[in-house]
């Protein structure tokens, strides 16, 4: 298994990378309307008062600290949202207890990330014979500093199995526990491409939309295309 402090630590550098959120979920309003956490705690409870889905719009906010917050930065919903919207299922990192931001390092590398794990959830759904899937782009600028390179290790470590997500997600219960900001890997279905997974929204400093992608599914996902412009 291996361990966190083994890892390089990661530069620092400022980068942009680039993910995809189902467009059917809108931004966090909540979150892009303040700009410090005492303002946050003051408008979430006025508008608990009258908001009965509020709860449901800004997720389980007791799995992410308030410091951890960005608050103030452009599109810091989109940078909250995978920490108090969380898969219960999991994912690569994580065990679905606690939540993990993935970006990758182009447009392409996200894509094929997304569509890899479209198709395998929609060929579980009986009887879908076609439906078309509208993803909205996003641009994410954060510093990597304090992260660690995990794409150091090979890909022939179980790390990085395509399938089974036990060791990767020992590594990722390591990266939580040592409060290490997050990870840089290799990207698994786009080999030769690398993948970030923050684990802590913090070193985010914008997220921006760019253009929308549409997946078409007839039984398998058999288009994926640019519908927009940035």
């Amino acid at each position: 298994m291996v361990k966190v402090s083994e890892l390089a630590e990661l530069a620092g550098d400022l980068l942009n990378a680039y993910r995809l959120v189902n467009s059917k979920f809108p931004p966090i309003a909540l979150f892009d309307d303040v700009a410090d956490e005492d303002e946050f705690e003051v408008l979430y409870q006025i508008q608990a008062l009258t908001n009965p889905r509020l709860k449901n719009e800004v997720g389980q906010l007791e799995l992410i600290p308030r410091r951890e917050i960005p608050f103030g930065i452009p599109g810091c919903s989109y940078a909250t949202a995978p920490f108090t919207h969380v898969n219960p299922a999991g994912s690569r990192f994580s065990d679905g207890s606690f939540g993990v931001l993935y970006v990758a390092d182009s447009m392409e590398t996200a894509l094929a990330e997304v569509r890899h794990h479209q198709s395998l959830y929609w060929s579980n759904v009986p009887s879908l014979n076609y439906e078309r899937f509208v993803f909205r782009g996003l641009v994410c600028s954060f510093v990597e500093a304090a992260m660690r390179d995990a794409a150091a290790i090979p890909m022939t470590d179980p790390v990085y199995d395509p399938d089974d997500y036990t060791h990767s997600r020992q590594l990722g219960k390591s990266v939580k526990k040592a409060k290490c900001p997050g990870i840089r890997y290799h990207s698994v279905r786009r080999p030769g491409s690398h993948c970030w997974a923050l684990m802590t929204p913090r070193p985010v400093l914008s997220v921006i939309q760019a253009a929308h992608y549409e997946m078409i599914w007839n039984g398998q996902l058999t288009s994926v295309s640019q519908i927009s412009e940035a």
